[in-house]
């Protein structure tokens, strides 16, 4: 993706002494006291305000914060407590601006977090006149927020337009970078595996896969739907009977292109869904009525992870199986680990399986982590986002 790099910016001498706008996303999670309870967004967003400050900049970022009403401010709503956090990593203090729109006092060299941007009224629909304000207060727009990057907001899209240069942070661009590399250009054999409670959720991104790749691994509820659609009984395992003739679909997408979706050929199933149901491995034939299948089976796991090892590429959505209980995260477990040991390029998000990178200690071994949930699942959607587009837009000048 053609667009312009704040890092080529910074080397080349042209942020020197100009007014920087950082679009960060530091929608970190808080306790009912307003005590930040993971920071990882927060440590994410610190190399490109310090690219900046380097680079004798002044520097302001913003990003949203929960949900907050627009033009209605309240203490929950503040960032005052990310801003405590960014001046313990940058080493200096950090002051929080309100009311910022219509201008803001920042010397080079120095940095300021302007207020929850989400209470602007004609944020989220984008309002022509609030992002021209906003743009008027920069020389150079830095989007640096993934997360945000599959919505067209103010402080996203529209300071993008009017901006004098508009450009991806560090963040952004190693994203654009990833998702380029394993969906544009991929090393082949590409494998995605998809997993989830439900096919609805997901269905637009299998058929965009179902196109491209060259293995589809489905697990989850994903999965027991595709048994279904090939003749399986699955008990009373969650499934969506309403959707087998997409499911059927896709299956047929991928054999028409000499591509798979394995079925599973075992399964691991409990009476009941708990911590600790006793667990049963059986054949994919074999299972009961009153049988709830809550993980794939071992000699599954170990043909899926067989053809991980021989990937080019690997794009990693969603655990395969309830690998929150022990019982049943074998399936998880070995598919995380096959990913890790596979000289493929992978790159992997959404929530639940980066909780499953850091349950198995293997986020050195993926590729690349993305940090954007939804903008992450809109990407293997097919779909561009208003973030690449504008920036690809302004770098074409």
């Amino acid at each position: 993706m053609n667009v312009i790099r704040f890092s080529d910016l910074c080397a080349s001498g042209q942020a020197t002494g100009k007014r920087v706008f950082i679009r960060a996303d530091l929608n970190v999670p808080q306790d009912d006291a307003g005590n930040i309870t993971e920071d990882t967004r927060i440590r994410a967003s610190v190399p490109c305000i310090q690219m900046a400050l380097q680079a004798g900049a002044a520097v302001m970022v913003t990003s949203h914060l929960g949900r907050p009403t627009e033009g209605a401010f309240k203490p929950e709503d503040s960032l005052a407590p990310v801003a405590k956090r960014l001046g313990e990593l940058l080493g200096r203090e950090v002051p929080v601006i309100a009311n910022w729109v219509d201008g803001v006092q920042v010397a080079p060299g120095a940095v300021v977090l302007l207020e929850n941007c989400r209470i602007n009224k004609g944020e989220k629909k984008n309002n022509e006149e609030l992002a021209k304000k906003m743009a008027a207060l920069c020389d150079i727009f830095v989007h640096d927020a993934f997360g945000t990057a599959h919505r067209a907001e103010a402080s996203t899209y529209g300071i993008a337009q009017f901006a004098p240069i508009a450009c991806a942070g560090p963040l952004l661009a190693a994203e654009m970078d990833a998702i380029s590399k394993a969906l544009l250009a991929p090393k082949r054999p590409l494998v995605a595996i998809v997993a989830g409670s439900k096919v609805s959720t997901k269905l637009t991104i299998l058929k965009s896969l179902a196109a491209n790749v060259d293995q589809l691994i489905v697990g989850g509820g994903i999965a027991n739907t595709f048994m279904l659609a090939a003749g399986l009984k699955i008990g009373k395992s969650l499934a969506e009977a309403d959707l087998l003739e997409e499911a059927k679909a896709v299956i047929e997408a991928m054999k028409a292109r000499g591509a798979a979706v394995p079925i599973p050929t075992d399964v691991v199933t409990a009476k009941t869904f708990a911590a600790d149901a006793p667990a049963t491995v059986k054949a994919a034939t074999d299972v009961a009525d009153d049988d709830l299948i809550l993980d794939i089976g071992p000699q599954t796991a170990h043909a899926l992870a067989a053809q991980l090892k021989l990937a080019g590429t690997i794009v990693w959505n969603g655990p395969v199986g309830v690998f929150e209980f022990a019982a049943f995260e074998n399936g998880t477990r070995t598919i995380a680990n096959a990913i890790a040991d596979s000289s493929a390029f992978s790159i992997a998000g959404g929530g639940d399986t980066l909780a499953a990178i850091a349950k198995y200690g293997i986020e050195k071994k993926i590729g690349y982590i993305s940090t954007g949930g939804g903008a992450f699942l809109e990407v293997l959607e097919g779909k561009t986002l208003p973030a690449f587009e504008i920036l690809t837009r302004r770098a074409a000048g």
